[in-house]
């Protein structure tokens, strides 16, 4: 017993004290005039389908965050909704909206990264700000995310995970655990001195990056089979010797990524073996995630179910317990998350890690994800010709 809560404790400690170390560099970005010109022109791009309730009221954020000299640019993915409609009036009003119709998804292409490639050659200005039809720009979010490149000539790649939505109890449960892996789990400072693509991480709802850094790296034509860009897209800049880094995007954008349990199950299990559910990576990650935060809450039980709450074995796992609950409190407090989905944290945990077996035994047994009304077979399997050629237009 005094052995596993030794062990839970220290892998208990590894997030909270990681965490600590990056709440000091992972910080927002100053803020400014929102209506102040933008020091270099953005393109947004915003691919969407089937998005007609959404899609308005992100156009009309996008127009907010990048007054004066910027586009906003709307690929409709073959909607059968009013995402056309919708995009096309808001076009007639403001000449700086344009609707682009996407070509034919090739074979080999997931759906996302081929309309993110499309809307690249399609865009006219030095940064591209890439986001998800359901994000909401805050007023001068552009402008705050060009400067900060234009101060960083270094940076081809900039992300953040955005002030996160959640409305169902899966939501808040595990939507903050975006938070909590991406900062207990990668050594910011490192990252950001290195180009090691290990160190790659970024957030698929938010992405500003240099145009000619951009293509130079193979853009999303180099993920093209990949449903994570999150992860994939600054591996390939990292990969093509660029840096990438990461800020606290919570008053830049908010985004509800799902709109109930059922979204969140498929959303999160689709690209989970492109993640945490590789098969490489699958059993150490179990191993952290259930070893730092629900085996101290089993040994807890334990002990009182047979009587030994007075021994070492107890108070080193009520010490892990409330060391692994420690980021999360922290990280609810600091992102604006649930209140409730922090205080479940070991739940929360227990439900990813499920998640995430899930996952990697559908793509085991071949059987394919399904997103967005398509089919794609499980990762490493889709064939990679059929790319569209790096020149843009």
């Amino acid at each position: 017993m005094t052995l596993l809560a030794t062990v839970a404790l220290i892998l208990a400690l590894i997030p909270a004290l990681l965490l600590a170390v990056n709440l000091a560099v992972y910080r927002r970005l100053p803020r400014f005039n929102p209506d102040a010109p933008l020091p270099t022109p953005v393109s947004i791009l915003i691919p969407a389908r089937n998005e007609e309730s959404t899609i308005a009221t992100a156009v009309r954020s996008a127009l907010a965050a990048a007054p004066g000299d910027s586009e906003v640019i709307v690929l409709d993915d073959h909607s059968t909704d009013r995402t056309v409609a919708i995009v096309s009036a808001l076009a007639a009003g403001d000449s700086r909206v344009r609707l682009v119709h996407g070509q034919p998804l090739p074979e080999g292409w997931c759906g996302k990264q081929h309309a993110c490639w499309q809307l690249a050659r399609h865009a006219r200005h030095p940064l591209l700000l890439f986001v998800d039809a359901d994000v909401r720009l805050a007023p001068g979010a552009a402008a705050r995310l060009a400067a900060k490149l234009d101060a960083r000539p270094d940076l081809a790649l900039l992300s953040g995970v955005p002030h996160q939505q959640t409305g169902s109890f899966l939501e808040r449960l595990l939507i903050p655990l975006i938070h909590f892996v991406l900062l207990g789990y990668l050594p910011l400072p490192a990252a950001r001195r290195s180009r090691w693509t290990a160190f790659a991480a970024g957030c698929g709802q938010l992405f500003m990056a240099r145009r000619e850094t951009y293509f130079a790296a193979g853009g999303h034509q180099a993920l093209r089979a990949s449903l994570h860009d999150g992860l994939k897209l600054p591996r390939a800049f990292r990969a093509a010797g660029f840096r990438t880094d990461l800020v606290d995007a919570t008053d830049l954008a908010t985004c509800r990524m799902y709109a109930s349990a059922t979204e969140v199950w498929l959303g999160l299990s689709k690209n989970a073996t492109e993640g945490l559910a590789h098969p490489v990576a699958i059993l150490p990650w179990t191993l952290l995630l259930l070893g730092g935060h629900v085996l101290p809450w089993l040994l807890i039980a334990v002990c009182l179910v047979t009587g030994k709450a007075a021994t070492p074995g107890f108070q080193l796992a009520a010490a892990a317990a409330a060391v692994s609950l420690l980021p999360r409190l922290v990280a609810a407090w600091g992102f604006s998350q649930s209140r409730l989905g922090a205080v479940l944290h070991p739940l929360g945990i227990a439900v990813l890690v499920v998640i995430q077996w899930y996952a990697l035994a559908r793509s085991l047994r071949g059987r394919p994800a399904q997103w967005r009304g398509r089919s794609y077979p499980p990762a490493g399997t889709l064939p990679a010709h059929n790319a569209i050629p790096s020149t843009h237009a």
